[in-house]
């Protein structure tokens, strides 16, 4: 009962300087300013809990600590176990509101990039940060997830909405196949009316920044055969120029004939020599050669990002045009794609999001969000569902060194995302389908 008075006084005191809110959004950010203390406790506990992406008894003991916050909130908690996938799973957690009103999808995951055997394992407060692996990405952004759900609670507003909270158990590093780590997801996407990410909120010179796309990954590999002889007759028609020099020839080419705006292209590894063999999972090389020998093997690997299905198609397209006319000597030359994260293009119905919450930030008295160049951001689990849903990334808290020793979430940020989050999902809640 104090605690509901206090809150109710807050919320008065609050109207004065945002005008444009209504009663119940004062009480929502007047209950996540009066709850900072309690989701930075909640945020601790999972910090301190490994939950590296190969690690699934750490994700499912993360997904248990998330569980014990959605339930009393209403929400029925599920488990989806993909164990078959190399990785723990997923949980989903499903609230009934309204009938015949806008079905909500909240995206965020359990997993990190730092595995058990990493030496940074601990949350450290330092004044404004918090120091931790997943402080902010994204563990964070569930913390913030879940202190607007309480917010809504509070308010009245979460009563009445259709929300569903898929957190992904390897954001960072997914099962495969793929098409069934991502199958319930993407299941989810179909089900809903708006899609909103709880990923790390971008920054540009100290400015919120709102994002309405991120581009996909696609690897490819290119691997070449060609005649191994004496390096004298290199460059001869007998012998040829060897996997090197066209291993070198078709790369160059990618970089000077692909490229187009917003789409990048990446060489992460090359090998090449009399022969060249792949390790477990591309990721390292075993070579041998002589400066007397013209390589027969070569091999290199990297990624495609893009912005759309369009130009992931023109790029892939004009690759295998290029590796079709191969140098003299070269046996053969194989270029091979495996998909990953699709696009999310920038859609008229993100824009519109984007500019809903702008409206929220009027009102706030916050300043208006600029979209995000999506060359500035990562691939991430929306993108699955971006070709069925209209949605907004980035509803999660601000940081520094993502994915690095130094990963800091930016604690202020906590609260006004979270507030930000609250006021969206209930005005979005209660639109008609």
């Amino acid at each position: 009962m104090k605690s509901g008075l206090l809150l109710a006084g807050l919320a008065l005191l609050a109207a004065p300087a945002h005008a444009q809110l209504t009663s119940a959004e004062r009480l929502m950010k007047a209950t996540v300013e009066a709850e900072q203390q309690r989701t930075l406790g909640l945020l601790e506990r999972m910090v301190n809990q490994n939950s590296g992406s190969q690690n699934p008894e750490g994700v499912e003991k993360v997904a248990e600590i998330v569980r014990g916050e959605l339930e009393p909130l209403g929400f029925a908690v599920r488990w989806i176990p993909l164990r078959e996938t190399g990785r723990a799973g997923h949980l989903v957690a499903s609230r009934v509101g309204r009938a015949g009103t806008k079905k909500l999808l909240l995206i965020g995951h359990l997993d990190t990039v730092f595995e058990p055997d990493s030496p940074f394992q601990r949350w450290v407060r330092e004044g404004d940060k918090g120091h931790g692996p997943g402080a902010a990405d994204d563990k964070g952004g569930v913390a913030v997830m879940i202190a607007a759900l309480r917010a809504m609670q509070a308010a009245g507003t979460l009563r009445n909405s259709n929300v569903t909270v898929f957190l992904t158990g390897d954001e960072e590093d997914p099962g495969t196949p793929q098409s069934l780590a991502r199958r319930d997801l993407i299941a989810a996407g179909k089900a809903a009316d708006v899609a909103l990410d709880f990923e790390g909120l971008a920054q540009e010179d100290g400015r919120d920044m709102g994002s309405i796309a991120r581009r996909s990954v696609n690897d490819w590999q290119l691997t070449i055969k060609a005649n191994s002889a004496h390096s004298s007759g290199v460059f001869s028609a007998a012998s040829g120029y060897g996997a090197n020099y066209e291993l070198a020839r078709l790369v160059d080419a990618f970089r000077r004939e692909v490229a187009e705006p917003s789409l990048t292209f990446n060489v992460g590894l090359i090998a090449g020599g009399t022969t060249a063999r792949l390790g477990p999972g591309g990721i390292r090389a075993e070579v041998t050669g002589k400066t007397n020998i013209i390589a027969g093997e070569a091999v290199a690997r990297g990624d495609l990002r893009a912005l759309s299905q369009e130009q992931i198609d023109r790029a892939k397209a004009r690759m295998q045009v290029l590796v079709a006319k191969p140098l003299a000597g070269v046996v053969s030359a194989t270029l091979t794609f495996e998909d990953g994260y699709p696009p999310m293009a920038p859609t008229a119905g993100n824009r519109a999001l984007l500019d809903r919450l702008n409206g929220i930030n009027r009102d706030l008295g916050l300043p208006a969000m600029a979209a995000l160049d999506p060359l500035k951001r990562g691939a991430g689990d929306i993108s699955f569902v971006a070709a069925d849903v209209d949605g907004l990334v980035g509803l999660g808290p601000s940081s520094s060194g993502d994915h690095t020793d130094q990963e800091r979430v930016d604690i202020p940020s906590m609260s006004r995302q979270a507030t930000r989050a609250a006021i969206l999902m209930s005005r979005l809640g209660r639109e008609r389908r």
